[in-house]
């Protein structure tokens, strides 16, 4: 291996010193991510006949309605197939699971799961330092109690630490898949059985993601995603919580469901002990439904144009000195709609990051003084009350050092290969005007 040392900083190449832009503007055709066919699948629903079905293509009227308008409601005594079901049918299939539960919220199907785990006072959860706070709130909703565990460079979970964590009120494990990107689930579910916990996969930033070709959520005990506007499918509001596990299905129904419209005699006396207990109401609603049932439909070529613009870039981006590349546990499962890497300090990442951004290309870098994020244990204030010695500074010092110290930059599902040339382009100019390139 032969380095080639750089120069001092050559600056007049630069875009924020005046040279060309290295990525201008994208040619990529941005197409819409909720459209027409969302739209005529919640029409579907309202139960206009077929040619006011074809109308509706040309213009709305309320007209059209039945009388009263529509539910959009999951209730009871209501019609099927409605799109619930459907939702539900086609996560089964997705997730490669035997039971899915269309729910309000990925926050509620964290909630749901937890309780289903058996989460409760006096209870411990080992989840990852970094991630959204709803891991850990939903641990406090069940009863139980967050324990933050470090991460590696992949900022997921460190399964070498998690072991130390264990002690006798520990019942589950919930490593949070960061960012499109996948735990390395191996040791995790290993350690699990060896001491009979429960593993609840947050998938709520990488639906369709995999880990060794299988889909993230279907190798623990529970798998909770957010199907919302939010992340990469989903066009409002909107969770999933799926298991193969029947009694635990139970348990995560009469969370959601505690009206019991889920059971077949609704206000039965319980069958066997346990299966009724307070619960709260987690119902995903027909319209939510009605367009997330499409929005799932089209995962596959969503992850399948990330992943092929994430390639792009990543084989063209060189190795660079004083900057070290986000780990991958599995870079063929990964979605990868998320570029990061690890300057060696943090003028150096404030200088990358900044000329990134000149060069047209969307950086984001947070340092050592960025404001508060509940993506990250320390800054998880709403847990303070309670579990401050759990969240404090220090506990998790890689994931203190490694979060504000990434620079990331989000891809585009609808780059063109030309796109994806520009900005390798322009990455490599910019950290080769800071960094000595390594070359093979």
């Amino acid at each position: 291996m032969t380095t080639s040392l750089s120069p001092e900083p050559l600056k007049s190449h630069l875009a924020r010193d005046g040279g060309p832009k290295a990525f201008p503007a994208a040619t990529g055709i941005i197409q819409p991510k909720v459209g027409v066919e969302e739209f005529l699948s919640i029409a579907e629903r309202f139960g206009f006949h077929p040619e006011a079905m074809k109308r509706l293509a040309a213009a709305v009227s309320d007209q059209d309605l039945p009388e009263g308008g529509p539910h959009l409601g999951r209730y009871y005594g209501y019609p099927k197939p409605i799109k619930g079901e459907q939702f539900e049918a086609l996560a089964r299939e997705k997730f490669a699971v035997r039971h899915a539960l269309g729910v309000s919220s990925g926050t509620a199907a964290l909630h749901c799961a937890m309780v289903g785990a058996g989460v409760g006072p006096g209870k411990e959860v080992l989840c990852a330092a970094t991630g959204f706070i709803a891991t850990g709130m939903a641990a406090v909703l069940a009863g139980g109690t967050p324990v933050f565990c470090d991460v590696d460079e992949s900022l997921m979970m460190d399964p070498t630490g998690l072991e130390a964590h264990i002690t006798p009120d520990t019942v589950a494990i919930a490593p949070t898949h960061y960012q499109g990107a996948v735990c390395d689930m191996a040791p995790i579910l290993a350690l699990a059985e060896k001491h009979g916990l429960k593993v609840i996969e947050d998938c709520a930033q990488a639906p369709g993601a995999t880990y060794r070709g299988r889909p993230v959520g279907s190798m623990g005990d529970f798998g909770c995603y957010s199907i919302s506007c939010y992340k990469i499918i989903g066009g409002g509001e909107g969770g999933m919580v799926v298991t193969n596990d029947e009694h635990a299905f139970d348990r995560v129904r009469q969370v959601a469901e505690a009206g019991g419209l889920w059971r077949s005699n609704r206000f039965a006396p319980e069958r066997y002990p346990g299966e009724l207990f307070a619960g709260a109401n987690y119902r995903l609603s027909e319209l939510e439904a009605a367009v997330n049932v499409v929005q799932l439909g089209k995962l596959e070529a969503v992850v399948a144009r990330y992943r092929g613009v994430s390639r792009r870039i990543r084989e063209k981006v060189g190795v660079f000195a004083g900057i070290t590349r986000t780990k991958s546990n599995d870079p063929d499962g990964d979605i990868g709609y998320v570029l990061r890497f690890f300057p060696e300090n943090d003028d150096l990442g404030r200088q990358i990051a900044e000329a990134l951004r000149a060069e047209g290309i969307g950086a984001g870098y947070r340092g050592a003084k960025a404001a508060p994020d509940w993506h990250l244990s320390r800054d998880m204030f709403p847990l303070f009350a309670k579990f401050e010695d759990r969240c404090l500074a220090g506990l998790c010092p890689v994931a203190d050092d490694l979060f504000d110290r990434s620079v990331s930059i989000n891809l585009s599902q609808w780059w063109s290969p030309a796109d994806c040339e520009a900005v390798s382009d322009g990455i490599n100019k910019v950290l080769s005007a800071f960094c000595a390139r390594i070359d093979p």
